[in-house]
C-alpha cells in the first residue's frame, strides 16, 4: 500500500470527523422554553416551527378564546400567537445555523494542472487546507457556544418582555372595561339630573343659571364617556396586536372585574435579598457574563491569530512523461504555508482584545448596578400600589357607599334634596373607577417587579406613576 496515500486518507478523514457539527432541530427552542419556564405562566408553550404544530396551536387558541380570556391565558396566546416573537425564535434558528457553519472545516482544496513543452508532459496534484482550523476547533467551539448562549438568554429576555407587555395589556383593557362601566351609570345619573332640571326650569322652579350648571355637569359626564368609550377599544386593540389576533377573533370576550387585591403584600424586602434575587435570577445580566467568559477567553489568542491566522498545509503529487521515451517521474511531498510577521505583530488586535475585555467587564458592572436599582425602584412600586389599592378598597370605597346609603336615607325622610341624591351617586360611581385603576396600578407594579427580579429590565415602571383618574366633576348639590 502506498504509504503517503494512507496518510492523507487518515488526515482527510480526521479533518471531516472533526468538522462535524449540527442544527439543533427546533432552532434552539426547547432551550428558550427551559429558561423561561418557570417565569411564565403553566402550560405556555413557544410556537414550533412545524405546519402541524401550528394548525394544531391554532386550535388550542381557538379553545382559549371561547371562554372569557384570562390574563395567563393572554400570555399563552400570545406567545403561540405573536409573529413578531416568531420572527425573533427563527432568528435564532439563523444564529445556530450559523453557528455550525461557523465550526464546519473549509472543504480542502484540489488543484489540478497540466503543462506541456516539446520535451515532457507535466501533471499537477495538489491537495490544501486550512491547519489552523483544525487546530483551533476545540476553542473555536467553545467560543460559539458561549455566543449561543447569549443569543439564547437575549431570545428567552424577549419571551419574558412578550409576557409582561401582555400582562400589562390585559390588566389595561380590563381596567379600562370597568371604568367605562363606572362612567356609564355615572353619565346616567347626570342625564337624570339634566332631564329634572329642564323639567324644573320649564315650570319655573328653577333659574337659568341653576339650569346650566347642571346642564354642564351632564356634558361634561359625556365628554367622560366619550374618553373611556375610546381607551377601553384602544387598550382592547393594543391586547389583541400583542396576542395576534384578527378577523373573528377579535371578538373575544375579557372578564368583567381586575383580579382581586391579595389580602397581604408581598413579603420581599428592600434590603439584599431583593437585590440577590435580581443579581441571581435575571437574564439579562446571565448574558453579560456570558460576554464577559467569551471575550476573556478570546484575549489570549487574539494577537497570536491576528499574525498567524493563515496557517495552510498543502500536499502535492507531480508527475513529469517525457514524450519521446515516455519515462515518467513522480515528485511527492508537502507544502506548509505560515505568514511572516513583518508588519503586524498583533498589537493592534491585542490592544482591541484588551479593550473588549474592559467594556464587557464594566457593561455587567452597569447591569449590576442597574438591576440592583430597578429591583429597588420596582418594590417601592409595588408596595406604593398595593397600599394606596388596599386603602381604597378598605377605606374610600366602604366610606362612598356610607355616604351614598345615608344621603339615600336622608332623601326618603325628606332631609336631602334630589340633586344631592344624584351628585352623591355620581361620587360614589367615581370612587369605584378610582379604586379600580387603582387596583389595576397594583398588577401593573406586580407585573413590573416579577420582571425586574427574575428577567430582565422592566424599563419605565408601569406602576403608580401610571395612573391617570379622572376629576372628578359631580355636583356637589344646590
Amino acid at each position: 500500500m502506498n504509504r503517503p496515500l494512507t496518510t492523507l486518507g487518515s488526515l482527510a478523514a480526521a479533518l471531516v470527523l472533526a468538522g462535524c457539527a449540527s442544527v439543533a432541530p427546533d432552532g434552539l427552542r426547547g432551550d428558550v422554553q427551559a429558561l423561561t419556564a418557570s417565569r411564565v405562566p403553566a402550560g405556555a408553550e413557544l410556537p414550533a416551527p412545524h405546519a402541524d404544530a401550528r394548525a394544531q396551536a391554532q386550535a388550542r387558541i381557538g379553545e382559549w378564546l371561547r371562554q372569557p380570556v384570562d390574563s395567563d391565558a393572554a400570555v399563552r396566546i400570545a406567545l403561540l400567537n405573536n409573529a413578531g416573537l416568531q420572527a425573533r425564535l427563527a432568528q435564532l434558528g439563523v444564529q445556530d445555523a450559523e453557528r455550525v457553519q461557523a465550526l464546519t472545516l473549509t472543504n480542502p482544496h484540489l488543484t489540478l494542472g497540466r503543462f506541456a513543452n516539446g520535451h515532457e508532459r507535466e501533471i499537477e496534484r495538489q491537495l490544501s487546507f486550512s491547519l489552523l482550523e483544525l487546530i483551533t476547533l476545540p476553542w473555536r467551539t467553545r467560543w460559539q457556544g458561549l455566543q449561543m448562549e447569549q443569543a439564547t438568554l437575549a431570545t428567552a429576555q424577549d419571551v419574558l418582555r412578550l409576557a409582561a407587555d401582555t400582562r400589562r395589556a390585559w390588566l389595561r383593557a380590563v381596567a379600562a372595561e370597568q371604568v367605562l362601566a363606572a362612567q356609564e351609570r355615572m353619565h346616567e345619573a347626570a342625564e337624570a339630573g339634566g332631564e329634572l332640571a329642564r323639567r324644573m326650569a320649564r315650570v319655573g322652579n328653577w333659574s337659568r343659571l341653576q339650569q346650566a350648571r347642571e346642564l354642564g355637569v351632564q356634558q361634561e359626564s359625556a365628554a367622560q364617556l366619550s374618553r373611556a368609550r375610546l381607551a377601553a377599544a384602544l387598550e382592547r386593540e393594543q391586547l389583541t396586536r400583542l396576542m395576534g389576533l384578527w378577523g373573528p377573533q377579535t371578538e373575544y370576550r375579557l372578564p368583567q372585574q381586575l383580579p382581586a387585591l391579595p389580602a397581604q403584600a408581598s413579603a420581599l424586602h428592600t434590603g439584599e435579598g431583593i437585590e440577590a434575587t435580581a443579581l441571581r435570577e435575571r437574564l439579562d445580566l446571565r448574558a453579560l457574563r456570558r460576554d464577559l467568559d467569551h471575550v476573556a477567553d478570546r484575549e489570549g489568542w487574539t494577537g497570536v491569530g491576528s499574525v498567524f491566522g493563515d496557517v495552510g498545509l498543502s500536499y502535492s503529487r507531480n508527475t513529469a512523461t517525457e514524450k519521446d521515451s515516455g519515462h515518467s517521474d513522480i515528485t511527492r511531498g508537502w507544502e506548509l504555508e505560515v505568514p511572516i510577521p513583518l508588519f503586524d505583530w498583533g498589537g493592534a488586535a491585542s490592544g482591541r482584545a484588551r479593550a473588549e475585555v474592559q467594556r464587557s467587564a464594566a457593561l455587567l458592572q452597569d447591569g449590576a448596578v442597574r438591576a440592583r436599582s430597578e429591583a429597588r425602584a420596582a418594590w417601592r412600586s409595588y408596595r406604593t400600589a398595593w397600599d394606596l389599592a388596599h386603602q381604597q378598597q378598605t377605606e374610600v370605597l366602604p366610606l362612598a357607599r356610607f355616604v351614598q346609603d345615608e344621603t339615600a336615607l336622608r332623601y326618603n325622610g325628606m332631609l336631602a334634596s334630589v340633586w344631592e341624591l344624584l351628585a352623591q351617586a355620581r361620587n360614589a360611581t367615581q370612587a369605584v373607577a378610582t379604586a379600580t385603576q387603582a387596583q389595576r396600578d397594583f398588577w401593573l407594579a406586580d407585573t413590573d417587579l416579577q420582571l425586574a427580579l427574575t428577567g430582565t429590565s422592566p424599563g419605565a415602571l408601569q406602576g403608580v406613576t401610571a395612573s391617570s383618574a379622572p376629576t372628578s366633576t359631580a355636583s356637589q348639590g344646590h
